[in-house]
């Protein structure tokens, strides 16, 4: 099982509560699904990734009043992720590669400590 979240599941953001609390519920059941799995040998992952280039956020630019160039900027690498980079570590889960992996949670692309005021 992998679940994907967002960073916001490890961290948090104001003004985006209810998200922020379902992503850390997904933290949540990954821990305790995977304990509860364990002896029936399935294993539970989450992915973690920061923004991505999607619709929903061209949303929350357009709702924070904000540019991708400005909140890409709160992160180490500079640019957001695409679709596929997600994939990519999603395929690597779910592949006998990662056999024994359970219980993690995968950031990808730290945000940083810079906050964005939102006007």
């Amino acid at each position: 099982m992998i679940n994907k979240s967002s960073v916001a599941g490890l961290d948090g953001s104001p003004g985006v509560t209810p998200y922020i609390a379902s992503k850390h519920a997904l933290v949540g059941l990954t821990k305790a699904t995977s304990v509860e799995s364990a002896s029936f040998n399935v294993r539970v992952n989450s992915v973690h990734p920061s923004p991505v280039h999607t619709r929903m956020m061209r949303s929350l630019e357009d709702g924070m009043n904000t540019a991708e160039d400005a909140l890409a900027k709160t992160i180490p690498l500079g640019c957001y992720g695409e679709s596929q980079d997600i994939s990519n570590l999603i395929v690597f889960l779910a592949s006998d590669e990662s056999s024994i992996i359970t219980s993690a949670q995968y950031r990808m692309s730290i945000l940083g400590s810079s906050t964005l005021d939102s006007k």
